[in-house]
């Protein structure tokens, strides 16, 4: 579930596969509705791979409308994700 207030985006529930496209959905209007869109994981209770794809997408909806795009709170289990395949530095945090 995505909540947002103003530039804070908190993200809250599971990041998985059966979640991944409600939540590409709901971030990319997030990205579109924020000036400068802060997406807060702290809320995430569960994960998989998908949340890499999820977050990358909004990644790409911020680039595309030429917004900032930050991170906050990443889980630890989605960090190692990250550094498993590759992609850690690809993610923007503070």
């Amino acid at each position: 579930m995505i909540r947002v207030t103003g530039d804070q985006v908190e993200v809250s529930g599971p990041m998985t596969m059966a979640a991944a496209a409600a939540l590409t959905t709901e971030g990319s209007a997030a990205v579109s509705s924020a000036a400068n869109p802060v997406f807060d994981l702290a809320g995430v209770t569960e994960l998989d791979s998908s949340s890499l794809a999820v977050i990358f997408a909004w990644m790409r909806a911020a680039k595309a409308t030429g917004k900032p795009f930050r991170l906050l709170n990443l889980p630890h289990n989605l960090l190692s994700l990250a550094a498993v395949y590759g992609v850690a530095d690809l993610l923007p945090q503070p």
